[in-house]
């Protein structure tokens, strides 16, 4: 809910005028004012209010014809911001903003008043060459800089002033060390690049989703070594087309970078290098961690590309078969044209593939619209209206839920496809019902979860064997959940592949013959496949 009610308070002032852009309503219903002939009514009306404003509307839900501010309550603001979609979009025009308020009392109490800005043009129908880019790297080694330089195109100052403009929560901010995963956008055009101007401002966000031909979305993971599950999370949880490494310069290849890299190749995901904070040190330092990074990747069986040689047309064709490394500063901007001009080039990995299915990897509430999930579709498209099933739930089941909007980097669409990172709102369900780890599918789905599978598995790291009874932690799409370990021999030694049967502890969960995992206890970790789930 917003603190800061001058929006309100300057459109009240405001007020109605003939002609204007700004319109109050007390509230709006499907069965009022979508029946006879009223929608076409108030969506001319709507068209009006939007040319009247050179492009922008302002609808102030819970007030009255004349000002006053009467309130409605929660469900009753969700469905009028439902009306207010579809007569937007009855008039070739979309909501970008809505913002909330409590009436009542002095703790807000249970009414609301809103005010939606709503925009020209249609919502946005997003196209195939979005790509999504994992980040990943010790923590320090200007991971999270790096991408919020590169999406605003500012220099930083160095002392990580533009990781800020990530999604971040504010502890992180203030300790200067990321705790969860966070997100940021940029995109191309035929004149180059489309950052942001303002990445404080979500609106900001949303120009350049509505304005770019070409769309880099980035999941910035975790750093620091107590929260690698989460790493872990971002890597294997999102459906990500590329693996950025950060490697700082000063510091050069460590332990939780040798880490993090093994996850990015165990799940298979084409992976490139970036060489952070080349200003900090001499050109020498440089041509040192270079080498120390190609010695990693042939340890590891890959095939290390310097950019800075074969040229980034060389390295976007051949990434996946070859790991691109390229040299980069936040602070002094080298590489990040080169890292542009990659990006705008990378060809999409990943594309649908089936019927919708999206993990959830986030949950959060807001006031007026209710429970969202967000996460990555996996596979087909979803649109607003649509029928799901959202579970499985402790006990096994699906409950039904259906789509009441899509918002994609605070941009709202009216469909998404698979990659795209997105938040759903559901209705039918509270947002204290929805955890992470459970998934949307289609309403005509026949989902069976399972607690125990079979998979194919290779132990990269552990300091004895593993035998019956083994309890690591399993992550599987966004599921993080500690799981039992069967081997079909007994057991299994540090390099060993065989056959295993998993069993989740305490729940039951939607997994597929094909998804790749990755187990983690302590120092121990290893990969697999899931091969049967049938039992």
């Amino acid at each position: 809910m917003t603190a800061d009610r001058a929006v309100l308070r300057e459109a009240l002032e405001r007020g109605e005028e003939e002609g204007g852009p700004i319109e109050f309503k007390e509230r709006l219903s499907r069965d009022v004012h979508l029946a006879d002939g009223r929608m076409e009514s108030l969506a001319a009306q709507l068209r009006h209010r939007v040319l009247s404003g050179d492009g922008e509307a302002t609808y102030v839900v819970g007030v009255t014809d004349d000002g006053r501010v009467a309130g409605v309550s929660p469900s009753v603001f969700s469905e009028s911001m439902d009306v207010l979609s579809l007569l937007a979009e009855e008039a070739g025009a979309h909501i970008e903003d809505v913002e909330t308020w409590g009436v009542g009392d002095d703790s807000g109490g249970e009414g609301l008043v809103g005010v939606a800005t709503v925009r020209e043009g249609g919502i946005l129908d997003t196209d195939d060459s979005h790509i999504v880019v994992g980040t990943a790297g010790h923590v320090d080694h200007g991971k999270s800089t790096l991408v919020g330089t590169l999406v605003t195109g500012q220099a930083d100052n160095g002392e990580g002033e533009t990781r800020s403009y990530l999604d971040v929560q504010p502890h992180e901010v203030e300790r200067g060390l990321s705790a969860d995963l966070s997100y940021a956008v940029y995109g191309f055009d035929d004149d180059g690049p489309v950052r942001m101007d303002n990445p404080h401002r979500k609106t900001d966000r949303a120009r350049v989703v509505e304005e770019a031909d070409r769309l880099v979305s980035f999941v910035d993971t975790v750093g620091h070594e107590p929260w690698l599950r989460t790493t872990i999370r971002g890597l294997v949880g999102q459906k990500l087309d590329y693996g950025l490494l950060t490697i700082a310069a000063d510091d050069g290849p460590t332990d939780t970078t040798r880490e993090h890299l093994g996850i990015l190749l165990a799940t298979e995901l084409p992976t490139m290098v970036a060489i952070t904070k080349t200003d900090l040190v001499s050109e020498d330092r440089v041509e040192e961690v270079e080498r120390a990074v190609e010695r990693l990747l042939r340890d590891v069986e890959e095939t290390p590309l310097r950019i800075e040689r074969h040229g980034v047309g060389t390295a976007a064709e051949e990434v996946g078969d070859v790991v691109p490394i390229l040299r980069t500063s936040a602070v002094s901007g080298t590489g990040l044209d080169v890292l542009d001009d990659l990006f705008e080039r990378l060809p999409k990995t990943t594309g649908d593939d089936g019927a919708f299915r999206m993990y959830i990897d986030r949950t959060y509430s807001v006031t007026g619209v209710g429970a969202v999930a967000s996460g990555t579709v996996n596979s087909g498209t979803v649109e607003a209206g649509d029928s799901l099933l959202l579970g499985p739930m402790v006990d096994g089941t699906f409950r039904d839920v259906e789509v009441r909007s899509i918002e994609m980097h605070y941009h709202r669409v009216d469909r998404a496809e698979a990659g795209r990172i997105v938040g759903i709102a559901l209705k039918g369900v509270s947002e204290s019902d929805i955890e992470r780890g459970m998934t949307l599918l289609p309403a005509d789905a026949d989902p069976t979860p399972v607690r125990e599978f079979e998979a194919d598995m290779v132990v990269l790291n552990h300091p004895t064997r593993i035998g019956t009874g083994y309890e690591p932690v399993v992550h599987l799409e966004t599921v993080s959940e500690a799981a039992i370990f069967r081997p079909e021999d007994g057991h299994l030694l540090p390099g060993d592949h065989g056959t295993v049967t998993v069993e989740f502890k305490f729940r039951p969960y939607l997994v597929e013959e094909g998804q790749r995992f990755v187990f983690r206890e302590g120092q121990s970790k290893g990969v697999g496949t899931v091969t049967d789930v049938d039992g």
